[in-house]
């Protein structure tokens, strides 16, 4: 349509500059209109030629008036030429873009992933008068510019106005912008165990990627056989060492506790290590005797944002420490809580709540530590429904305490969980919390004795158990089979008080009172 509408503005002034032509003629031919001998008329020889001649009044020569208009129409008529040149350079281009278009419009896939995002050529009537300029200016803006300064026929406003929309609406295209990952280190805390090797060979095993999870092993203790297992990775993870080996002067009544000052010390020296040398923003801590799920890093991965999103979330946990067979809902792999109670045993911290931490950290016995007010300030953690971590290491420092009444049935997930494809939002505490108060205080209220067997309960619940002192917590757990220690007046696994689980196949309730406000630090 363009070539045609350009060929007859061709044919339209190629015959009105032949009718002027023949004009000229015409009028070339006659007698020049002025007085004989004055040298001012047209005659040759004369002071003007009959061309330019000027007449009374000031005015210009008819034929001289026609020529100029004659020579305008046709620089116009050159330059929309060229203009319309270029636009059918580009057409090709332009009914490519719309196939791509409409295959995308159809649900297919763009195949030329170069062309898909190649911006369109700057077309322009008029050569730019700086070529840098124009480089300068293409790469602060991200929309090519199109420039065009000929005058326009009406003829062809309309043809114009739709290539010009389409090589605009080019610019359009959606492109998705993937944002770099941040690196989430995994930190193993070491001392003398070769088991390490056991954890090291499942995080080797399930990490997806070494870039975005690099394996940063910390030793303590000056152990060579563990020190020699930790170096036969190699390059699959860093090896660092506690360098001060030396004991730590406590009371005489804490010499049997010295192992616990030298752990506060090293995980002391490993995080500003990870943190502060290493500049990392974020870090998962787990021990040498810990072995995690298929998808420890995925569970990661997806709860860092909703961490660093929620002030009033301060860590997330792998564990539950009430995740024992038969307490756990084996299909709810993805189900995941806030809780009140520190877990660790595999936990994520970021940066700024160890820049918090560090000046004040304890010599000892950390762990309760975190777990007291002036530390929590009444913040939480997330932990799962079945635990991604399960420790193997029942000697240590705790000389196995727990190990074999709970920590040793401790389910470790099987199965693994999208987490990062899967709407967390739910977690943060402003959805949270009214969801999970209406969803407590809604079950039916029961004595204990009902979820014994035979106490002619039918449905799978959820029931509520409720508590009115911590005496009478600790003995409403040991009969339902969960823990039934506090730290702070913390259950263990509580969130508001709430401990949550299954007894029988029914989803359990262990409660305060309807109307809870705050932990009783004296319950401890």
């Amino acid at each position: 349509m363009v070539r045609k509408r350009g060929s007859l503005i061709l044919c339209g002034a190629f015959l009105f500059v032949a009718c002027n032509g023949l004009l000229l003629l015409f009028l070339w031919g006659r007698t020049p209109i002025g007085r004989f001998g004055e040298g001012g008329g047209a005659e040759p020889g004369g002071r003007e030629e009959w061309g330019v001649a000027k007449i009374k009044g000031g005015g210009t020569n008819l034929a001289g008036e026609v020529i100029r208009l004659a020579e305008e129409v046709e620089s116009e008529l050159e330059t929309q030429k060229e203009l319309l040149k270029q636009i059918q350079s580009h057409r090709s281009l332009w009914e490519k873009r719309r196939g791509m278009g409409k295959r995308q419009t159809d649900g297919g896939k763009v195949e030329n992933k170069e062309e898909e995002h190649k911006p369109p050529p700057q077309l322009s009537a008029v050569p730019p008068k700086d070529d840098s300029e124009n480089k300068d200016q293409s790469q602060e803006e991200n929309t090519p510019e199109l420039i065009i300064t000929a005058v326009r026929d009406p003829k062809v406003d309309t043809q114009l106005d739709n290539e010009i929309k389409e090589l605009t609406d080019y610019t359009k295209l959606d492109v998705t912008v993937i944002s770099p990952q941040v690196v989430i280190p995994i930190l193993v805390i070491a001392c003398d165990r070769v088991t390490v090797k056991r954890s090291l060979d499942k995080l080797i095993q399930y990490r997806p990627s070494a870039e975005l999870y690099p394996i940063i092993v910390s030793q303590d203790c000056g152990h060579a056989e563990t020190a020699q297992v930790i170096g036969s990775y190699g390059s699959q993870v860093t090896h660092i060492s506690q360098p001060d080996l030396s004991d730590i002067r406590v009371r005489p009544e804490h010499r049997k506790f010295q192992g616990y000052y030298k752990i506060a010390r090293h995980y002391r020296w490993a995080l500003n290590q990870v943190f502060n040398t290493l500049s990392h923003s974020t870090v998962v801590i787990v021990e040498d005797d810990l072995e995690v799920a298929p998808d420890f890093f995925e569970y990661f991965r997806a709860l860092h944002p909703i961490l660093t999103s929620d002030p009033t979330l301060w860590c997330a946990s792998a564990w539950n420490d009430n995740g024992r067979e038969g307490l756990v809902d084996p299909g709810k792999a993805d189900l995941l809580y806030r809780t009140d109670f520190f877990p660790g045993l595999g936990w994520m911290l970021l940066k700024d709540i160890w820049a918090e931490l560090e000046p004040k950290w304890p010599t000892a016995f950390w762990d309760d530590w975190m777990r007291h007010p002036e530390q929590r300030k009444e913040r939480s953690c997330i932990r799962p429904e079945i635990s991604r971590t399960m420790t193997f290491g029942r000697k240590g420092v705790s000389l196995g305490q727990f190990f074999d009444q709970y920590l040793r049935y401790i389910k470790l997930n099987t199965d693994f969980v999208p987490f990062t494809k899967q709407d967390l939002s739910y977690l943060m505490k402003e959805n949270f919390d009214v969801d999970f108060v209406k969803q407590v205080y809604s079950a039916p209220l029961i004595k204990v004795e009902e979820l014994q067997q035979g106490g002619g309960l039918t449905g799978t619940g959820p029931y509520r158990v409720q508590y009115s002192s911590r005496d009478n917590f600790k003995v409403l757990a040991r009969n339902l089979g969960v823990m039934d220690d506090l730290k702070s007046g913390v259950p263990r696994a509580g969130y508001r008080g709430v401990v949550s689980f299954l007894s029988r196949g029914r989803r359990v309730f262990l409660t305060p009172p309807e109307g809870w406000t705050k932990y009783d630090v004296s319950w401890s």
